[in-house]
């Protein structure tokens, strides 16, 4: 008795699910008083879920879950295989797993130091008037890029990204429009966002397969940020906000990434794991109850980890050539192809439609019929972005505080009769090129950027660590001082050109493993 995805291998039979209800309640019944309550609420229903599921499997043997909205997927991180998948192409409405596309742009920000994570964020108020779950910021209040984060990890507040969605696009439905493009860029073939939260919206859909390209492209270009999403706990004004994913601190590995609800969705969790040198990225869509979800992916995680390499990173990196897959989705609203509808008599037991993801307490309650099909406008392509702020177009020295680090030491007085004081900076100094000279033979291929900075000696000290730091792997690559002015500021950006896509890859894999920032692009 077994259940199998396409194309995909066998999962253990839902019987051991058994086992993770008998751990929920010994954990129900040992905790302290104060938690006592929430893992009682959490066993009941997840026992619940286990005696449905068990009882699905054992009608039909081969059966995935019969909820029409169900979707599942895992890849293996390292080598890019897939292990196992059901209805992984298949649209499906994403619900607050939305926001890890919102933070991925977010991040892009930090990288490239057009904020930091002590920036302040305006609370517009559209954005203090979206439906939980959020924070309950005020308009006119701020709130500063880390914690806006965590807000977005643990609390999934919908009123926070509509605040990022503003900081960076101007408006929400242009930072949707810049989701979209990242997505596709990504390779999200099948992907189109419509709001920065995931709140309920009939055009906007992905697959399970898409989100799984998602968090590996999250977690390859921003290794520093993406340890924000095993965030358990987040203190704010005097608050502590848990997190609505309960896989974290309870199976081994578990690091991430995101729940969501929606009426529509279901319930949807994308994991990421990391044990013993494996690494899967699994995917859960259309789930009937969070406990369910919950015990699915754990069932998944437990069947398939043994299966994936622990060779090491072998798979292209996301950012630098898209996975192969479905073909790709037009943008045009009237084309985008619908998830099929929850059934009517469908029981839903946490969470609520206007509050995407608070899963925690909730009341079991009918869920209504799926709303109406509202006809989409005329096929047109979704409008560009707006031109973005100055401020964010190039960074300033300034907003490159993080790279700057502390003036050098003042030179000794010579002593009489005594040459010159030596240069203070590096011997390899002299070989790095400035952008405003000649380039001969590189423009034709791909550079790597690790920093910037208005000190042009700092630059050139960061190009000879990271050169140091990387071996034969940057040894024909040229450092450059690229010079860029910004009214009356100028500073320089620390890169490397004269690569190809696959020694930029590898070189930006071996310098994040050393603890330096980097992206590759086409020069």
């Amino acid at each position: 008795m077994a259940l199998r995805g396409s194309g995909s291998r066998v999962v253990r039979p839902v019987q051991a699910l058994v086992g993770a209800g008998a751990a929920l309640a010994m954990l129900a019944f040992s905790a302290a008083p104060a938690d006592a309550h929430h893992w009682r609420h959490y066993y009941v229903h997840h026992v619940h879920a286990v005696a449905r599921y068990h009882a699905t499997f054992a009608a039909r043997p081969q059966a995935a879950p019969a909820d029409p909205t169900f979707a599942a997927i895992v890849v293996d991180a390292n080598s890019g295989r897939t292990l196992y998948g059901v209805n992984e192409n298949e649209p499906r409405h994403p619900a607050s797993i939305a926001k890890v596309m919102t933070l991925y742009l977010l991040f892009e920000q930090l990288d490239k130091g057009a904020l930091t994570l002590q920036s302040q964020i305006p609370i517009s108020e559209r954005a203090a008037a979206q439906e939980p779950s959020k924070l309950g910021l005020e308009p006119g209040q701020t709130i500063s890029v880390e914690d806006a984060i965590k807000a977005i990890v643990t609390r999934s507040a919908n009123d926070v990204a509509v605040a990022i969605a503003e900081k960076i696009g101007d408006d929400e439905s242009a930072f949707a429009a810049m989701m979209t493009r990242k997505a596709h860029a990504l390779g999200m073939s099948r992907t189109l966002y419509r709001n920065a939260s995931g709140l309920p919206d009939d055009q906007q859909v992905t697959t399970a397969r898409d989100l799984t390209i998602l968090a590996r492209a999250v977690e390859e270009r921003f290794p520093r940020y993406f340890k924000y999403f095993s965030t358990r706990e987040f203190d704010y004004a005097g608050e502590a906000i848990g997190n609505h994913n309960r896989l974290l601190g309870r199976i081994d590995g578990v690091d991430g990434v995101k729940t969501g609800y929606t009426r529509a969705s279901g319930f949807n969790l994308l994991t990421s794991v990391h044990r013993d040198g494996r690494s899967l990225v699994a995917v859960v869509m259309g789930g009937r109850t969070a406990p369910a979800r919950d015990a699915l992916m754990e069932q998944l995680i437990a069947d398939h980890i043994a299966e994936a390499s622990n060779k090491g990173h072998t798979a292209p990196m996301i950012a630098q050539g898209a996975p192969a897959g479905a073909a790709p989705l037009p943008l045009a609203a009237a084309d985008v192809p619908s998830p099929p509808a929850r059934p009517s008599a469908a029981r839903i037991e946490e969470g609520d439609d206007g509050d995407a993801d608070d899963e925690d307490g909730a009341p079991i309650v009918a869920a209504a019929p799926p709303p109406a099909k509202i006809a989409p406008p005329a096929a047109a392509p979704l409008a560009p972005a707006p031109a973005r702020p100055e401020r964010l177009a190039e960074p300033t020295p300034q907003q490159l505080g993080w790279v700057k680090g502390p003036d050098p030491a003042p030179a000794k007085p010579q002593a009489p009769g005594k040459g010159a004081a030596p240069a203070a900076r590096p011997t390899e100094e002299a070989a790095v090129a400035r952008s405003d000279e000649p380039r001969a033979g590189d423009r034709n291929g791909w550079v790597i950027q690790i920093g910037a900075s208005d000190d042009e000696a700092k630059v050139a000290d960061l190009l000879t660590q990271a050169r140091a730091k990387s071996g034969a792997i940057l040894a024909s690559a040229k450092p450059l001082a690229e010079k860029v002015a910004k009214g009356e500021d100028v500073f320089y950006r620390a890169r490397f050109a004269g690569l190809d896509s696959a020694s930029a890859e590898s070189a930006c894999r071996s310098l994040k493993k050393s603890g330096f920032s980097c992206f590759a692009a086409h020069d």
